[in-house]
């Protein structure tokens, strides 16, 4: 008898025999023998039974996903000793790994030789990817420590309940009580963001203002939407029934869908952010991940729908943000129908861009920009949002501007600074007692 890859010799029960069992069900299976030394030489065990109570239990309670249904323990006899034999098969929901470490290389363990080593982070997503059937947002997140406030406010917001029940039925949590994906993506710790930018002109080549938002993809969506709004100018034209005409630079029902489809159908397993651009006269958006495989670009124009994303797909539907699968496209081209020109979709192998002309020239003679801020050059979301909290509790502090905007110390005396030079507020009082009233 001889150490290798599939057998393992212990002296007797420890918590490495929970790591090595991780590591056959993740590679091709293996017995460990307990009451062996490491030479091979029998030693006997004193406790047998309760060598073999520990070891199923490990495999049902101490390692994800419970691994019963392919470990079997029984007790053998060698040269007179009596020892325990624990076979573990490969399994078919890999990666399996110890459930207080969680799916991450502390966690999951593989079989090389003789020898059980962590697993590296790329073959933890290797495996992942195979047990999941390339769906990424059923895969099992490596990150394990979630909070959903975010999803929690947006889901009572909308009147939809989210409980423990819901986040297994809407796939935040699989079958074995793992977040996935899915729940990676809409709690409060989603690496995966959204840049806006604003340029002047037509070109990229000078920058007027540009953001990074974060957090649950539920809060990124809201505060995108946001950003787009405030640049989308309402216009107002006097007609010759001297009747008021308010109309905006882009159709509103276009751009919201052009934004949900951004994150409905975007490859979330490429990390690079989402882009969002506004010009003078065109926006676009860029989204990673080319046409799900099987669709052909008349295929999206037609209103065919093959998810990416299902989970995801199926929460947007369950909060009433998509009407029904596969007509974000159609409803683009309705808000265009009577409009001189028309959205563009590009599709490359890995990106998709769609790109939303401008209804209206630029403000000229007889058409008066009605709405408040959203044309004010250099005028971003964060200032945006400091004149709506001054509408409404007439004064601001440093401190309030920084719970407002969630961030630090710094950028916020910064920002308030500028502000007041640029004549948008006015400063009362000093040191710790200075707040901010909007200029007269």
């Amino acid at each position: 008898m001889h150490e290798g890859m599939s057998v393992e010799f212990k002296s007797e029960w420890s918590e490495g025999v929970k790591k090595t069992m991780v590591a056959f069900a993740n590679t091709e299976g293996g017995t460990i023998y307990l009451g062996v030394s490491d030479d091979g030489e029998p030693l006997g065990l004193e406790d047998p039974d309760g060598c073999i109570v520990k070891a199923m239990q490990a495999a049902s309670n101490a390692i994800r996903p419970d691994i019963t249904l392919c470990t079997r323990a029984n007790i053998v006899e060698k040269d007179g000793c009596t020892l325990v034999e624990i076979k573990v098969q490969r399994g078919t929901s890999r990666p399996y790994y110890l459930a207080e470490k969680g799916v991450r290389p502390a966690g999951v363990f593989v079989r090389q030789g003789a020898m059980t080593a962590p697993a590296s982070e790329s073959a933890i997503l290797a495996m992942i990817k195979e047990s999941a059937n390339d769906v990424f947002d059923a895969e099992r997140s490596l990150e394990q420590d979630l909070t959903f406030e975010e999803a929690q406010r947006f889901f009572s917001e909308y009147e939809v309940a989210f409980g423990e029940q819901q986040m297994r039925s809407l796939g935040f949590i699989d079958e074995f009580g793992t977040f996935t994906n899915t729940g990676l993506l809409f709690s409060d710790q989603c690496p995966i963001t959204v840049k806006g930018a604003v340029f002047e002109g037509d070109t990229k080549s000078v920058f007027k203002d540009r953001f990074e938002f974060s957090g649950s993809i539920l809060r990124q969506l809201k505060e995108t939407l946001e950003f787009l709004n405030r640049y989308n100018a309402t216009h107002s034209e006097i007609g010759s029934d001297m009747r008021r005409v308010d109309r905006r630079d882009y159709p509103e029902n276009a751009i919201r869908e052009a934004l949900l489809n951004m994150f409905v159908h975007r490859d979330y397993s490429v990390p690079a952010p989402a882009l969002v651009s506004v010009f003078d006269h065109r926006v676009e958006f860029v989204n990673f991940g080319g046409l799900v495989a099987g669709m052909s670009a008349d295929d999206l124009m037609m209103g065919v729908s093959l998810q990416r994303n299902p989970h995801i797909a199926a929460i947007f539907y369950r909060l009433k943000l998509i009407e029904a699968y596969g007509t974000g496209i159609p409803k683009i081209l309705e808000s265009y129908a009577s409009a001189n020109s028309q959205p563009a979709f590009d599709v490359a192998s890995n990106s998709f861009k769609t790109t939303l002309p401008s209804l209206l020239p630029s403000p000229q003679e007889g058409i008066e920009t009605v709405s408040e801020y959203a044309a004010a050059p250099l005028f971003g979301i964060q200032e945006s949002r400091i004149l709506d909290y001054l509408n409404e509790n007439g004064s601001i502090s440093r401190t309030e501007t920084e719970a407002l905007l969630r961030i630090t110390r710094s950028p916020a005396g910064e920002l308030l600074s500028r502000m007041e030079r640029d004549g948008y507020l006015d400063k009362i009082g000093s040191g710790k007692n200075t707040r901010y009233t909007r200029a007269r």
